[in-house]
């Protein structure tokens, strides 16, 4: 992909409902043939974000732009995105086919033409040879799959997809996320993604934006987002970490010495000064030792999961959520634990 096509930029961007303030000041930029998500919560602000980039609501103030061409004030159907929505919104009473082509006709191509890109689209989504069978004939994914593949066939410079994955079972989530995503970087299209999911939001991104209150939280690649949270909203929406007190000893060529609940460790210092600080841990950086040591423990909870156990344990800093991918058997609730850290999964955070 070349030039701008593709890219999207929000300048000063400002949406409001009546007295309430959805999105106080947004900047944003998007390059072509990146895939980025808008994370959050319900109320963050994504999903309005996205319906600005798509022409169905108007921003209050600022500019968006798509590839280079300022589209704010532009009707939907005139900027050159095409949306894929969580409900998939296809035509019960049409054939797939005929719901793939129904935008190229509507555009005013011939029928036997469009019918031929439906073909072709069917078949990048891996749907070859089933343009004849109705919606209900179609499991989730493969419906999910038509949807993609509805929008794609317009060729548009913006993918929007609002929640794509949300009707799905969590087996099939992950089969249709890594879809789109191998879809994505093989035809290189840009991509803005908006889902409350944050493992949904690892898996398929190039930059995820989180946002908080109409705001962005911080952004960047997912291993950015996931190893260096900036602040405990970060921390805890994206890998549920336990954020502790804890004293910054030293600092030493771009490593911190922190003291926390007994324990001296060494950690990356992000321009952290020796004094009180906070340390977000992640539930898998915990280890758990029968018995005792100078971090001190018990059990409160065991849940057994198959491949993982998960505890909730007591200590002087509070209940700690701690997730144990080595445990053969539970450990019994009421145990006495020491705590240890392993080296990845903990970050000083502002």
């Amino acid at each position: 992909m070349t030039g701008t096509r593709g890219a999207v930029t929000f300048e000063g961007v400002r949406k409001e409902f009546g007295s309430f303030t959805a999105i106080p000041e947004l900047d944003l930029a998007i390059a072509p043939g990146e895939l980025v998500t808008l994370l959050g919560p319900s109320g963050c602000g994504k999903t309005t974000t996205l319906r600005m980039l798509a022409g169905l609501e108007t921003p209050t103030a600022g500019r968006i732009l798509i590839g280079g061409q300022d589209v704010t004030r532009l009707p939907a159907d005139r900027r050159d995105v095409s949306m894929v929505f969580q409900s998939y919104a296809l035509f019960p009473h049409m054939s797939v086919a005929q719901n793939v082509a129904y935008g190229l006709e509507s555009g005013g191509m011939a029928r036997r033409e469009a019918r031929g890109a439906a073909e072709k689209g069917l078949d990048l989504v891996g749907l070859s040879g089933m343009g004849g069978r109705l919606p209900s004939e179609l499991s989730g994914g493969q419906q999910q799959r038509v949807a993609v593949a509805r929008a794609l066939v317009l060729e548009p410079q913006v993918l929007l997809l609002d929640e794509p994955l949300s009707n799905l079972d969590a087996r099939l989530r992950r089969r249709v996320r890594t879809e789109i995503r191998e879809l994505q970087q093989r035809l290189g299209f840009t991509a803005v993604y908006v889902t409350h999911d944050q493992e949904e939001a690892l898996a398929v991104s190039d930059r995820i934006v989180v946002m908080k209150d109409g705001r962005i939280a911080q952004q960047g690649t997912p291993r950015e987002l996931y190893d260096s949270p900036a602040s405990e909203f970060i921390a805890d929406f994206i890998g549920e970490a336990n954020v502790l007190p804890c004293e910054v000893e030293s600092v030493s060529g771009g490593t911190a010495t922190v003291a926390v609940g007994g324990l001296r460790q060494p950690v990356p210092a992000r321009e952290a000064a020796p004094g009180p600080a906070r340390l977000a841990v992640r539930a898998n950086a915990i280890t758990l030792t029968p018995g005792a040591g100078a971090f001190a423990g018990r059990i409160a909870s065991a849940a057994y999961l198959g491949d993982h156990v998960e505890y909730e344990v007591e200590t002087d800093l509070g209940r700690l959520f701690v997730l144990d991918a080595e445990a053969v058997e539970p450990l019994a609730t009421g145990a006495s634990v020491a705590l240890g850290f392993r080296a990845r999964g903990l970050a000083l955070i502002a």
